[in-house]
């Protein structure tokens, strides 16, 4: 039974994983940000940066899911 449904499980790993590696890299990236007193505007700039890398990783998950429903992928 467990056999039939490693690629769910492997899928939801995969996913907690990377979501985890972002939370990390946001923690590290404020720690930097507030150890080198950077100036608001640059704050500004890496967090968008980051927040496009998630919402990225976001629209794959999704597009891949729309895919594999509809028996494309």
């Amino acid at each position: 039974m467990l056999y039939d449904y490693m690629n769910m499980f492997e899928s939801i790993g995969l996913d907690l994983l990377f979501a985890s590696i972002f939370f990390l890299i946001g923690m590290a990236i404020k720690d930097v940000l507030n150890a080198g007193k950077v100036p608001p505007f640059g704050r500004r700039i890496v967090w968008l940066v980051l927040f496009l890398g998630c919402v990225g990783f976001i629209a794959k998950g999704i597009i891949q899911l729309s895919w594999e429903g509809g028996g494309i992928g």
